[in-house]
């Protein structure tokens, strides 16, 4: 588990094909490893890694096909920046939101406007990942927890200040770029827990809940 809370910007070293997936080395800038160890998982760009090799400078870690399908990680290449936590232990401070660190789709950067002293970005989530988007609640993109500001369809609205733009990889963004998001997990388990006994049946997915099946089950008054 992840706060969002981004600790560091670090840049993708080498990025090797492994029998049909991919290896990455990220060095990890200021970000200090000294109570890392093998195993333990270290969130790129708000992906979940696991560090397999750690030669002092950085870590190595395996991408699966998987980790490639559902993430913006494939874009990246060799230099690119990206965002560095490491997991939350039970004495660290909760200053963002609980995160996973498992990617539930990329989004596009539409716009990016100076407002003040910050900045004004809209992204676009995938239509599927609209639902789970509220102003006012939490988003994670790239691995930073931010607070949406306003939502229009499947389009939401953030209010970037001066301190993530520069200690964030937000800093490097242009107009449709890629961008990793998680919703809030809150969301996505109080949604699946409305389908009751119909969640064990083959085939019940997100899309089964609907007015109608909460009205059907007691969950709306008529």
């Amino acid at each position: 588990m992840f706060t969002g809370i981004i600790e560091a910007v670090g840049h993708i070293q080498s990025m090797q094909p492994r029998g049909g997936d991919v290896r990455l080395y990220v060095k990890t800038g200021k970000l200090s490893l000294d109570d890392v160890k093998l195993g333990d998982s270290i969130a790129v760009n708000g992906v979940c890694l696991t560090a397999v090799e750690l030669p002092g400078d950085g870590f190595w870690a395996d991408v699966s096909q998987e980790t490639i399908r559902r993430t913006a990680l494939s874009r990246l290449k060799e230099g690119s920046k990206v965002n560095l936590e490491k997991a939350l232990t039970p004495s660290t401070r909760l200053g963002g939101h609980l995160v996973s660190g498992h990617v539930d789709g990329v989004g596009k950067v539409l716009s990016m406007n100076e407002d003040a002293r910050s900045w004004h970005f809209r992204i676009e989530a995938p239509a599927n990942l609209a639902r789970y988007i509220a102003e006012k609640g939490s988003i994670t993109v790239d691995g930073t927890s931010l607070t949406v500001n306003s939502v229009d369809g499947a389009v939401f609205d953030l209010n970037i200040v001066p301190h993530t733009m520069q200690e964030t990889v937000m800093g490097g963004y242009q107009v449709g770029a890629p961008v990793n998001l998680e919703v809030d997990l809150i969301a996505r388990y109080l949604e699946r827990l409305l389908l009751g006994d119909k969640a064990a049946e083959s085939g019940a997915g997100s899309s089964t809940l609907s007015m109608s099946f909460l009205a059907e089950n007691g969950f709306l008054k008529p």
